[in-house]
């Protein structure tokens, strides 16, 4: 049997890991809230996330956003949802301008700064419409990568004036007309090339329509970083045109009298930049590749020096991956100081500078919130309560005692192993001598306690796939390598030695908590990308969470899990700690920063479909609130108001029927073959009329339901 010491000193660190002396500035620290939160989330004193939407001061409340779940709820909005907060966005939007404002007037800069909104970051309608609106004060356009997205783009800016449509991305015949058209319709279009095949499309196409481009080149610059989108640039970029292209692009131009047309350069060297080093590298490049093409005649006047810009994933401010060592402001001083620089040493005229910065204006504006809905636990506790089951009714020799009551000629005979030896006296003496190891374990002898464990789990794995173990014997063994383990960790960390093995260890017996979610849909960049994400829960911060987990979702697929978390600066933690859960209490996750790619990009696998989004505005305290809480909108449309904010729109989640549609599976003509199906049972009497209605009627609302789990 298991040491009675053993069983009291984790009862002892039970106690007292359960002792209240947690804070929630201690949650705040733990998740790094204020490294990645930037302003926009916090933890205030009931425990809960809060968002504080709108950075201006005209008395708009935080929103408190367990208490905002637990409302959409009740309104029977299903987990999990994606909470979208456009005032973030247009915030993140004056944030940029202000920066370039307050960098133009610092360096003295003669030219402006135009933004534009990449909209392969986030294609949704209404988040689109808002950029526009948000953006038509300070002539913030859009950046179309396909026909597709330029039809999107041409749409929205219509009657914007002043604002640009960067046309960007592989084009055909039709994509070139269509931008050339544009600037008939009053569009500031602007066809940027990165091939040199379509440089005859649009100069044959501009004589066709007699529309005259403005043309840009996109530049593959020299400039690299290590990241993982590092191959955006340099001579084996995907997109772009090399030094020697472009060359010969001014030289045709000018042989057909169209140098003018010539107005914009465009270089990217990757997405997430970290460091603000390369930047300014990047920037000391392309401002002088700039300066030699209005040299060269051409009538240059934007430099769109393109995305990159990044944003603190995992809260430390640092240089990883996963983070950057500058402020947006240092971002809009290399970017003004750069272009400033070349134009005054060439005497060119500064030009109009536009960034294409989706991932840092889009991503805070998104928080996906999903609950938990059961826990694989690995602690000491389990494993001790484990042993002691197993170990009760057992003698000796590792085999159950059978009870008295059990009739005398049904009990099983001992299997003989050939040459009528016991076939496990070898498991007999293994379990034997485990016993000891963890009867003689301590302080002294700890590691080597751990070495032989994982010897003899070995070696009973072994014996068990030769039929030398009982299927009794190979659970106690595994359950007393467990016990051990959970005692060479104490020791670890009392004594601060076995660093290494020790954080192995922890790893193993990290519990798997299952959620709601599919990575493969909600997040993919996490499992295709291992891109971090910040998450935490959005409750019950006022308590200490002991619990080191990884997430599981709901499909069937071993990738199907996130296991990288926000580390420590230049890490990346492979558990998340949280809480335990409670019995008959949700628990409920938020991922953060996942407002750009992820959902457009995300998958049906295991046909889980898209989720429910929920659009939520900030409002200003006002005293004369409507009743029940609903307030009108000026067009005569409903929304709902609680403190703070108000639910403008509702988007439910694709059903079981209309993902099935997406597959080619008509809902209609799958009921009709299972009623069939049912008809025939109830003929042949396997099943009652009543049955068969009960099915049916099921089988209805489930392709009619939410594809996710109900909670």
């Amino acid at each position: 049997m298991v040491s009675k010491s053993i069983v009291v000193r984790a009862s002892n660190q039970a106690a007292t890991q359960a002792q209240p002396s947690w804070s929630t500035a201690d949650s705040a620290a733990l998740y790094k809230v204020e490294g990645w939160g930037a302003s926009y989330f916090a933890v205030n004193e009931k425990g809960h996330v809060v968002v504080s939407p709108d950075a201006s001061d005209d008395g708009a409340e935080t929103i408190d956003l367990f208490e905002l779940v637990d409302s959409l709820k009740r309104r029977n909005v299903q987990l999990p949802m994606v909470i979208r907060f456009p005032d973030i966005i247009q915030n993140r939007m004056q944030e940029l301008q202000n920066c370039f404002d307050a960098a133009i007037v610092r360096f003295g800069y003669e030219g402006a700064f135009q933004g534009v909104f990449p909209v392969k970051c986030n294609q949704d309608r209404r988040l689109l419409e808002d950029i526009v609106e948000y953006g038509r004060p300070i002539k913030f356009g859009l950046e179309a990568g396909s026909k597709p997205e330029l039809l999107i783009a041409m749409s929205q800016l219509k009657n914007n004036d002043g604002a640009i449509l960067v046309c960007n991305g592989y084009k055909d015949q039709e994509y070139i007309e269509n931008a050339l058209v544009a600037r008939k319709l009053g569009i500031n279009s602007i066809i940027v090339l990165e091939q040199m095949q379509e440089l005859p499309l649009v100069l044959e196409a501009s004589k066709r329509l007699d529309a005259r481009p403005v043309i840009g080149v996109r530049a593959k610059l020299s400039t690299r970083h290590d990241g993982h989108w590092g191959e955006t640039s340099g001579d084996r970029a995907k997109f772009g045109l090399s030094i020697n292209e472009i060359v010969r692009v001014v030289k045709t131009l000018r042989e057909h009298e169209m140098l003018d047309c010539l107005q914009l350069l465009h270089f990217h060297i990757g997405s997430q930049i970290p460091t603000i080093s390369l930047i300014k590298e990047a920037m000391r490049e392309g401002s002088h590749l700039y300066c030699e093409l209005a040299l060269m005649g051409a009538k240059m006047g934007f430099i769109d020096v393109g995305g990159g810009l990044g944003i603190d994933y995992d809260g430390s401010r640092s240089s990883s991956v996963a983070s950057t060592n500058y402020t947006m402001q240092n971002y809009a001083n290399d970017v003004v100081a750069a272009v400033v620089d070349a134009c005054l040493l060439k005497g060119v005229r500064q030009p109009i500078i536009s960034t294409e910065s989706g991932r840092a204006l889009a991503s805070h504006q998104s928080v996906l919130v999903f609950d938990v809905l059961s826990a694989n636990t690995f602690d000491e506790i389990d494993a001790l309560q484990n042993f002691q089951i197993l170990s009760k009714d057992s003698t000796d020799d590792g085999h159950v005692v059978l009870p008295e009551q059990f009739p005398a000629g049904d009990k099983p005979k001992p299997r003989k192993a050939r040459h009528g030896r016991l076939e496990n006296g070898a498991g007999i003496y293994l379990l034997r001598t485990f016993r000891e190891v963890l009867e003689t374990l301590d302080e002294s002898n700890f590691q080597e306690a751990y070495h032989d464990a994982k010897q003899f789990k070995s070696e009973a794995t072994a014996l068990f796939k030769l039929g030398c173990l009982t299927l009794e014997q190979r659970a106690q063994a595994d359950s007393l390598y467990q016990v051990i383990c959970h005692e060479v960790l104490r020791f670890a960390r009392e004594t601060g030695e076995m660093a290494d093995d020790a954080e192995t260890l922890r790893r193993s017996f990290a519990a798997i908590y299952h959620v709601n979610l599919s990575v493969f849909r909600s997040v993919p960049d996490s499992w295709a990308i291992s891109q971090v994400f910040p998450i935490m829960p959005i409750h019950r911060l006022d308590e200490e969470p002991a619990v080191q987990a990884t997430l599981a979702d709901l499909t069937c697929d071993s990738d199907g899990k996130i296991d990288h978390f926000p580390g420590y600066p230049n890490e990346t933690g492979k558990v998340i700690t949280v809480h335990e859960l409670g019995e008959n209490r949700p628990y409920y996750l938020g991922l953060f920063l996942a407002g750009t790619y992820q959902e457009v990009m995300g998958s049906s696998h295991n046909l889980f479909g898209t989720t429910n989004v929920v659009y939520v505005r900030a409002r200003p305290k006002s005293p004369d609130k409507a009743p029940n809480g609903i307030q009108s909108k000026p067009n005569g449309k409903l929304i709902f108001h609680r403190g703070g904010y108000s639910i403008e729109h509702v988007v439910p989640g694709q059903t079981t029927d209309q993902v099935l549609r997406t597959v080619q599976h008509d809902a209609g003509d799958m009921m009709e073959d299972l009623r069939n199906i049912a008809e025939e049972a109830v003929a042949e009497g396997t099943l009652s009329l009543e049955e068969a209605q009960t099915l049916l009627h099921n089988l209805k609302r489930t392709m009619h339901s939410y594809t996710y789990l109900s909670s």
